[in-house]
């Protein structure tokens, strides 16, 4: 096994959790790392020759803006990561072949550098299939026209272009001297993604594919070890690893290859019409700390921060712009609390067991109970001295039970795990949450003095401010508008035709309706239909430029009743795609539009089958083609003012402009009183937006984090529009006259538009006598020197507002028995009458603060004899001077 010489088992508990884990990371030079060797073992990865217990945040360069990587970064390291994870996606940066994109969201290399001088490590996951929710799963659309090509199997035209792709990856990572041997933060790299879900669909091909991937990426020379996730059948130089909710039974393929999970699960995607997702940040720490305690040694969050779906790039169908996947980053790039602070509670555990766990070869397993079970790890420290550390699991669903340990009792919570650094005194049980809970208010940006033209305040609706009162409109012609149409016998498969550059195709064909037909229908009460075999996902029919109705769906029948008028009729059919689909075998079959027959039915004389008419194309938007969302092209439009009594029409185009909010919170556009569309400010495309109401059922009142997780658990929203905030980052604004325009499709009322601002302005938190001392405490030279023990350490309470904010009040602080919960404390019948200024003296005009959970930090014992509970409500307001310091 891997010997350290870098610091002492005695010298490790000395430091706090932050600290050493900087500490155990190679020396930092100027932006970079020393060179270091990544090798592995049956037990970890093997970094700089010593075994590392190994905690990664995914993080997707596209889905923020360079100027908020930074802070995600730093955020994830705080929280206790040591590495960053990303896909790397094809179709943004080769768009059109041959030609590369590495310019802004997709700038990889100052990404990677500064994770590197961050001082974490990068695993970087090329794929470059990487599914993620992400438009045709990472794929760019040229692909599907290389002559005589299969995505994914042991196919010459398709290796040619992943090899050439790859290549490409790798060599711009080895020129920019970001691998570790070269004192780089790259780490590992992933060939592939997720293939055994579907290699069985490609026979003995799908066999031979993942051998020549593997050799493939093994012959580029990158220095560092590859891996291949839910790939059972993976070479033996790469290592398997496992993707999911829980992976703490998973094994490699071989005794040779350390325990590594690439995703776990922490949230997940949305759908429009479909209700939010959230997993409990009690089950997410059992997960995780169940991994590290059965052998596992790195563990990846898909995601840490999920950010934003930007432009047409979400997958699908039907995935909604926002990718926040209940991460411990939001949306915006806020924590989100308490699974934030409850995870770094635990990494900061985890990293206290470090030394043990790394010593060990594997762990000594023992039986507590018919649902009870011990892991322990022990060993000779790096330079000498033992070590041990325990893991303690209930996994039963329901109830808590008493366990003895080494001559020790202990509670354990249902499906929790304790942990013990030192086989002996629990620092963390993944059920109790010390940690806050932040709840996230949005406020209207309120105009600054004189700009009441821009920014309008409309009272007589519950004090919204509305982002303006003043309105352009431009109607987007109906069919065929432009010189590039084109007409042919039969019907086209959309993506042939489109390239993707659009959501939208226009095809036109001309019926001849007779008088016999029209008495026909007249006589029989009944009207004609279009009837489509297949189509995906959005079809609007229109008949003489009227809109006749839509059908939504993926792959399914559409049946749409007509009205024609005698003589000859322009039937117009709009096809979209809302994100192509990312996921599955055979991608470059599955297309979009419609599949099999087009007839008109109800004729006296029976169908009339078009698939075979003429049929004129025509791509996109007439105000797509001009550019009309962009600050240069957008007066090419004809715009005219809208009147605030106009009745919301169809296919319209809308612009406005507006201030940008002050201070720094993350800036926000609500959307719903619109109808679908899409966004754009000063040019950027914010993504799609659908005013589309969630199913009533399926969100449970309470959420019990006990027992196993599904998607379909603790979701809400239900019966409410699946999205209707959609951000704005602030990098795209300037303080004044932003350039709003949508594409409306189905109508709304621009007018109730509001720009709005999110922050974590509340703060809530509920500690009790009951709770472990803070985890910093177990770095004290009291606790090393054996002057206290850890069991006579007092909890602590931690509050904490986010950058650039001070908590403001304290709207509420008991020290006794509260009752209630967040927003909604009271004091009970036992309370420490000086709490409230206790609190306040030690928290109000800090960003952070710490208050201890005793009788002495609140200078009475309110009621003896009983277990004391310390609940707090504070509130954060931006602050130009704030007292505060990283943790």
């Amino acid at each position: 096994m891997a010997k350290s010489k870098q610091i002492s088992s005695l010298q490790w508990r000395i430091l706090p959790p932050i600290i050493a884990l900087l500490v155990y990371l190679p020396i930092v030079s100027g932006s970079f790392f020393e060179p270091f060797n990544v090798s592995y073992d049956h037990r970890a990865l093997i970094i700089a020759g010593k075994r590392r217990m190994l905690v990664s945040a995914g993080i997707h360069y596209p889905r923020a803006t360079p100027e908020m990587w930074s802070d995600l970064i730093t955020k994830s390291r705080e929280g206790g990561a040591d590495v960053i994870q990303t896909y790397v996606f094809w179709n943004g940066h080769e768009p059109v072949k041959g030609q590369y994109n590495f310019e802004g969201r997709y700038d990889i290399v100052k990404f990677v550098e500064l994770v590197g001088s961050s001082g974490l490590y990068l695993h970087l996951r090329i794929g470059p299939y990487v599914c993620a929710e992400w438009n045709f799963g990472g794929f760019p659309v040229w692909l599907r026209d290389v002559p005589g090509i299969e995505f994914r199997t042991d196919n010459e035209p398709f290796k040619k272009e992943m090899q050439k792709f790859v290549t490409k990856i790798v060599d711009l990572m080895r020129e920019a001297k970001l691998f570790s041997w070269q004192g780089g933060p790259v780490i590992m790299l992933q060939i592939e993604n997720e293939y055994g879900d579907v290699e069985k669909s490609y026979g003995q091909k799908g066999k031979d594919y993942v051998k020549w991937a593997a050799s493939m990426a093994l012959g580029l020379g990158a220095g560092v070890p590859w891996v291949m996730c839910k790939q059972t059948d993976a070479p033996e130089n790469i290592i398997d690893a496992c993707n999911g909710y829980y992976c703490d039974g998973f094994k490699p393929n071989s005794k040779t290859k350390p325990v590594l999970w690439t995703e776990d699960w922490d949230g997940w995607y949305t759908k429009w019409g479909g209700s939010l997702p959230h997993r409990p940040a009690e089950d997410l720490a059992f997960a995780v700390a169940r991994f590290y305690q059965r052998g596992g040694s790195f563990q990846n969050y898909y995601m840490y921060f999920g950010g934003t779906n930007f432009g047409r790039t979400s997958g699908g169908p039907f995935y909604i712009t926002s990718y926040d996947y209940d991460a411990p980053l939001d949306e915006y790039g806020l924590r989100s609390e308490p699974k934030w602070g409850h995870l770094k509670d635990l990494h900061a555990a985890i990293k206290l067991c470090e030394p043990a766990l790394v010593a060990a070869d594997a762990p000594q397993y023992r039986k507590l109970g018919s649902n009870q079970e011990a892991h322990i790890y022990h060993g000779n420290a790096e330079t000498g001295g033992k070590v041990c550390a325990a893991f303690l699991a209930n996994i039963d669903e329901h109830k808590s039970a008493y366990v003895k340990f080494n001559g020790q009792s202990y509670t354990l919570p249902p499906w929790s795990v304790s942990i013990l650094p030192d086989c002996r005194h629990v620092a963390f049980n993944t059920a109790k949450v010390g940690a806050q809970t932040s709840v996230k208010t949005v406020e209207s940006a309120r105009p600054p003095l004189g700009s009441m033209s821009i920014l309008q305040k409309d009272v007589s609706q519950d004090n919204v401010s509305y982002i303006s009162k003043s309105w352009m409109a431009w109607k987007e012609p109906i069919g065929i508008w432009g010189e590039d149409n084109f007409t042919f016998q039969g019907l086209l498969e959309y993506l042939n035709v489109t390239k993707d550059r659009s959501d939208y195709l226009w095809l036109k064909t001309r019926i001849s309706i007779s008088e016999d037909d029209i008495s026909f229908w007249k006589k029989n009460g009944s009207n004609p239909t279009v009837t489509i075999d297949s189509m995906r996902d959005v079809l609007r029919v229109f008949v003489n430029e009227q809109l006749s109705g839509s059908v939504v769906g993926h792959w399914v029948k559409a049946v749409q009743p007509v009205r024609f008028v005698q003589g000859d009729n322009d039937l117009l059919l709009l096809t979209q795609t809302v994100g192509l689909q990312n996921y599955g075998a055979f991608l470059e079959k599955d297309g979009a539009g419609f599949r099999g027959k087009v007839k008109v039915t109800g004729f006296k004389n029976g169908d009339m089958d078009l698939s075979k008419s003429s049929w004129t194309y025509q791509v996109g938007l007439k105000g797509e083609a001009e550019k009309i969302y962009t600050v240069e092209y957008n007066e090419k439009a004809e715009w005219s003012t809208l009147e605030t009594d106009v009745s919301p029409s169809i296919f319209m185009g809308y612009k406005t402009y507006f201030d940008t909010p002050d201070g720094t919170d993350p800036v926000v556009l609500d959307l719903e009183s619109m109808g679908k569309g899409q966004a754009w400010v000063n040019g950027h495309h914010i993504g799609r937006y659908w005013n589309i109401i969630s199913q009533k059922d399926g969100c449970e009142r309470t959420c019990d984090y006990r027992g196993a997780y599904h998607s379909d658990k603790c979701t809400t929203n239900c019966g409410k529009p699946t999205q209707t905030r959609y951000h704005v980052p602030r990098s795209w604004l300037k303080p004044s006259s932003n350039l709003l325009v949508l594409f409306e499709e189905t109508g709304g009322n621009p007018f109730k538009i509001s720009v709005k601002t999110v922050t974590s302005g509340i703060l809530c938190s509920q500690v009790s006598e009951s709770h472990y001392p803070p985890l910093r405490k177990w770095s004290t030279p009291e606790y090393m020197n054996g002057t206290i023990s850890i069991n006579s350490v007092a909890p602590e309470m931690q509050l904490h507002c986010e950058d650039g904010h001070a908590i403001s009040s304290i709207e509420f602080a008991s020290y006794g028995t509260p009752r209630g919960s967040c927003e909604r404390f009271s004091t009970g019948k036992c309370h420490a009458s000086k709490s409230l200024s206790i609190v306040s003296e030690a928290c109000q005009g800090r960003n952070n603060c710490f208050i201890e959970v005793s009788n002495t930090a609140f200078r009475s014992d309110p009621c003896k004899g009983t277990l004391k509970t310390l609940a707090v409500v504070a509130r954060c307001s931006p602050s130009q001077e704030t007292s505060y310091l990283r943790f």
